[in-house]
């Protein structure tokens, strides 16, 4: 195990012992934070398109100059 993964799994097991009022507010504070909110947006939209076949990025701007944007 890393040392990040370490910390990550230190730092669950806190927040996971913490009573449920607790846990809501580090919720509340994490759902408060534009820059975490940004990145776990980034994470599911990720997770969500995993999937999904890729294409050259050529091809991609490509289309996208024809469509005008």
């Amino acid at each position: 195990m890393s040392v990040s993964q370490a910390k990550a799994e230190v730092f669950w097991m806190a927040f996971r012992g913490l009573p449920k009022k607790e846990k809501q507010s580090v919720i509340e504070r994490l759902l408060k934070d534009k820059e975490f909110m940004e990145d776990l947006i980034d994470i599911a939209i990720l997770r969500q398109r995993r999937e999904e076949p890729s294409r050259p990025l050529e091809e991609y701007l490509a289309e996208r100059k024809k469509r005008g944007n």
